[in-house]
């Protein structure tokens, strides 16, 4: 008869690794620590990518306004030269729309460098944000899995090189390369001094 419950006992299965981490006042924390690190982790992602989508249409207005802004100053200028007619004074006075226009130029250009960078840098923090989620998620995963089994010092211990890894790559892989950003530079520029010579050409021809 005393054999009988021992025998039970043994032929009970096991609780349920959910089960498990709810009798375990570590593991408990633990999951609950994770979970809401998650959550404030998708939150972080959410408000990222708002901004960068800010960001992308800024840069759209800011294109937009560069060709408008010239479009209307060109327009302006022939519209003057024709009805005025050939001048050799506006010919000689023509450094003052140019220097305008190249002003406006620079500092549209500069905006839009300026612009780029910041989403350059939002994606990136937006891929560490990323990849902390994913990394945070197979832990959840694990320790959901495996209940009071989950090794709470290799785990996490597992969990904080591969963060501290991230990051030593983040910093040795800042080497600087052309970039469709660089381009982009180089085609408004480009489109400046292009400005530059139509004001001339207009005002003097």
């Amino acid at each position: 008869m005393s054999g009988e419950p021992s025998s039970r006992e043994a032929q009970k299965p096991p609780h349920h690794p959910l089960h498990q981490i709810a009798e375990s006042a570590t593991h408990k924390l633990l999951l609950k620590q994770w979970l809401k690190e998650e959550e404030l982790i998708s939150r972080r992602v959410a408000l990222k990518e708002a901004r960068i989508d800010a960001v992308r249409k800024e840069i759209t207005t800011l294109y937009c306004t560069f060709f408008f802004f010239h479009s209307i100053i060109l327009l302006l200028l022939y519209s003057t030269a024709v009805s005025v007619g050939p001048s050799g004074h506006a010919c000689h006075r023509s450094w003052i729309p140019c220097l305008c226009s190249l002003l406006c130029s620079m500092a549209i250009v500069w905006a839009i460098r300026y612009k780029t960078d910041t989403e350059s840098l939002l994606q990136r923090l937006l891929e560490r944000e990323k990849e902390d989620g994913m990394l945070l998620m197979k832990c959840v995963a694990e320790l959901r899995k495996k209940g009071v089994e989950f090794d709470l010092l290799k785990e996490v211990d597992a969990l904080r090189r591969a963060k501290s890894l991230r990051v030593v790559e983040a910093k040795g892989g800042t080497v600087r390369k052309w970039s469709a950003r660089d381009f982009t530079t180089m085609v408004f520029i480009a489109l400046s001094c292009a400005v530059l010579g139509l004001t001339r050409f207009v005002l003097c021809d």
